[in-house]
């Protein structure tokens, strides 16, 4: 019999049957399943099997968190079951048949959006901070700004203006090589179709409004004789970039099919990127741009028409369910549309205040729940992640979980949305989100804005509190506190027998930064799902052990190692996030599965470079995953900068 093989039957029951399967796959911790209909999943059942440390649902595929003994219980499961497994990517694409037509589409604007965000970000933030510099008048020097006042300041605020523009300027740039990258096709022929979308040689798409249509009759086209085509721009705008980057991708797939390989050098790109230019400046831009226009019109009309109170209430509602349901990344583009034509932001402030009000609920639940380790361990974390603009920890470990301080963070958040626009409350653009939003708040508007902050974050606070003493949706929590007190018992009978105190040190298996785990992007590793540790962004491409054990885990994609020592501490050490989508590229492992390491020895090279230019982070967490038997401490205050054997954690046996 298999280490899970019983674990896996009840699985399967759990799952709905092998009917119920559509395909199935694993990554480095978790089983990830398309089922035909998730409704037969019987959720309570499958998180009490004791190799499942949770689920959840993400794109269209249902998730079963197992840990580092994944690929054994994986194979259990596909023994017991008659399942033959199929890979990440199929398991993907035979998802996409659960997701409706308005589902597929959000998916592909979030794969686009996804990469460039940090760019987005960094530009909002540089903004916001030339906003402060620039245009608040302070009274003691006289009503002059910042700038005016020091010279020095004054060429900061010079010198910020080159990345600040330069990333909305030649967003396009961006967008094109994003759908390239998702589509498979030639990224540098992305790249180039975006320069041609605003390059200086056309009128500046910012400069269309205020320039006369007899000036651009004459002077911004191409003439060909017998009819002419518009030499305009498209500098900032995303739907003119996001149709011509599909139409170059497609047009690329279409030749790749038809034209021979041994001459498809020359041909393809010269088929794809010609034509796809020729409709980007003829038929797709002008589409695009009347069609941003129009959904910027419309909610800009939302948001400053007779029943725009009612907006605001209504998006602060429902924000957070987009982000659980990854709806949220159309909002990017409906941002920066509106940045383009109106020269500023009211989602952006919205989505602030949401992030604040989701992260005071979880805040309150930690208040309530501060005395009880695991809980504190998962609530605190994801309360700073969520004031600094990052909910999904908040989201998925606790909101959404327990059920009612998510309703208490939508209603603080849906009046903040009120207030909001209320106040026509603006955002040059966006920028970093929950509290540090103010940064790219209009000077005008700060103060309102801070003062709607407050509610956003009393608000939530309250109605948690007052949710949980008069039992409103609270029966999930309930239920589970029931479960963990016998749960408890029988772990306090277990442990009662084994002697505690042992300490093992954790040495850095990389050299880079080390931060907390709960800064890690991946919410499952933030929440502490998977064990407690740190998260290390390393500097160099080489993991070593940080304990002496034997290789318990070595994924086939290289990607993903875990150790066990004699003591019977287990870990796992994944490198990068997503990047099991690599299959092995960049990586190369210099053990095998059951091998015996000691502190030092080289357990995987990678390149960073290839990780980062397929789009994935390299940041790397270091996890205890047997976090029920060890208490992890980490050997200096964090963050800091780390060499392969310095000294990173302490675990002692509980």
């Amino acid at each position: 019999m298999g280490k899970f093989e019983k674990d896996a039957k009840v699985l399967l029951d759990a799952i709905g049957g092998k009917e119920n399967v559509s395909a199935v796959t694993h990554c480095a911790t978790r089983m990830r399943f398309v089922l035909n209909d998730e409704k037969k999943a019987d959720v309570k059942t499958i998180e009490a099997i004791p190799a499942v440390k949770g689920t959840f649902t993400n794109a269209g595929q249902f998730q079963v968190i197992i840990g580092n003994d994944v690929p054994i219980f994986y194979n259990d499961f596909t023994a017991v079951s008659g399942i033959e497994g199929v890979s990440k990517e199929a398991a993907k694409s035979a998802a996409k048949n659960n997701q409706n037509p308005v589902q597929r589409v959000m998916t592909l604007l979030a794969e686009i959006f996804t990469p460039i965000i940090p760019a987005i970000i960094v530009g909002g933030l540089i903004l916001g901070f030339r906003n402060i510099i620039d245009q608040v008048q302070w009274g003691f020097w006289g009503g002059q700004t910042i700038a005016q006042h020091s010279q020095f300041w004054s060429g900061i605020s010079a010198f910020l203006w080159l990345p600040g523009e330069a990333i909305f300027q030649f967003l396009p740039v961006g967008i094109v090589w994003s759908v390239s990258r998702k589509m498979g096709t030639s990224q540098i022929l992305g790249i180039v179709l975006g320069i041609c979308l605003v390059s200086p040689q056309l009128l500046n798409a910012y400069d269309v409004a205020s320039t006369p249509a007899a000036e651009i009759a004459k002077k911004w086209v191409w003439d060909f004789g017998f009819f002419t085509v518009r030499r305009i721009g498209y500098q900032g705008q995303v739907i003119p970039a996001l149709l011509a980057g599909l139409s170059l991708s497609y047009l690329e797939i279409f030749w790749r099919k038809r034209i021979p390989e041994v001459v498809s050098m020359i041909f393809v790109p010269f088929l794809s990127l010609i034509p796809a230019l020729i409709l980007a400046h003829t038929v797709l831009g002008p589409i695009g741009w009347t069609i941003g226009q129009w959904i910027s019109t419309i909610v800009y009309a939302g948001l400053t028409g007779p029943v725009k109170w009612l907006f605001g209430a209504i998006f602060g509602a429902v924000y957070a369910p987009f982000v659980i349901t990854g709806l949220h990344h159309m909002t990017n583009a409906i941002d920066t549309q509106l940045v383009t034509d109106t020269g500023g932001t009211g989602l952006w402030p919205m989505i602030a205040l949401s992030n604040i009000a989701q992260g005071s609920a979880v805040f309150a639940y930690y208040l309530m729940n501060r005395h009880k380790e695991r809980e504190a361990q998962v609530s605190l974390p994801a309360t700073i992640s969520a004031y600094l603009g990052v909910t999904e920890p908040a989201l998925f470990g606790v909101n959404v979980k327990y059920v009612y301080p998510l309703v208490a963070g939508m209603i603080g958040s849906s009046i903040a949305g009120f207030l909001s626009v209320t106040f026509n409350v603006t955002a040059n653009a966006i920028g970093i989100g929950g509290l540090p939003g103010i940064l790219s708040i209009k000077v005008k508007y700060m103060l309102p804005f801070f003062f709607i902050m407050l509610i956003a974050i009393a608000v939530p606070i309250a109605l948690t509190f007052f949710f949980r003493k008069v039992g409103f949706l609270t029966k999930a929590e309930d239920e589970l506190m029931v479960d963990s007190q016998d749960e408890a018992l029988a772990v306090a009978e277990e442990k009662a027998t084994v002697q505690v105190g042992t300490v093992a040190e954790v040495k850095s298996p990389l050299t880079g930064r080390v931060k907390a785990l709960s800064e890690a992007t991946d919410p499952v590793f933030a929440q502490g799902v998977m064990g407690q540790g740190v998260v290390i962004e390393p500097s160099e491409g080489l993991l070593t052990a940080p304990v002496d054990g034997v290789v318990s885990v070595l994924f086939p994609t290289k990607h993903a190692v875990g150790l066990i020592t004699d003591q019977g501490l287990e870990l796992l050490m994944h490198i990068g996030m997503d990047t099991v989508n690599l299959e092995g590229k960049g990586f190369e492992a210099h053990i095998k599965q059951g091998d015996k390491v000691a502190v030092g020895d080289k357990l995987i090279s990678f390149d960073r470079d290839v990780i980062k230019e397929a789009g994935y982070i390299t940041e790397t967490p270091v996890i205890v995953t047997n976090q029920e038997d060890y208490q992890v401490d980490t050997a200096e205050q964090l963050p800091h900068e780390i060499k392969r054997g310095d000294a990173l954690l302490k675990a002692s046996k509980i």
